[in-house]
């Protein structure tokens, strides 16, 4: 999924991982890393964190224990459940 995670926080597509991490160039410090992405779909209805949080099955998501997360790891079932969300 596509999250904008500063302005709406929200869901908003599906995007696919084309090259995995690597170092972020505007990160003058070297600190940080990159992953580059390639768009797939756009969902017909974005979800927004405040509805992800109202669904006690998607509790566990890393998203809404670290606010400052850019990339994470998704299970099936709440892969399902935020895509049904995303296209109803």
């Amino acid at each position: 999924f596509f999250y904008h995670s500063n302005i709406g926080k929200e869901i908003v597509g599906i995007v696919e991982v084309i090259k995995e991490a690597f170092i972020d160039k505007s990160d003058k410090d070297g600190r940080f890393v990159a992953v580059q992405v390639k768009f797939k779909e756009k969902l017909k209805k974005s979800v927004t964190l405040e509805n992800i949080k109202k669904d006690k099955t998607l509790s566990h998501l890393s998203l809404i224990k670290q606010s400052r997360l850019s990339v994470m790891p998704i299970d099936s079932k709440s892969w399902k459940i935020l895509y049904k969300m995303g296209n109803i």
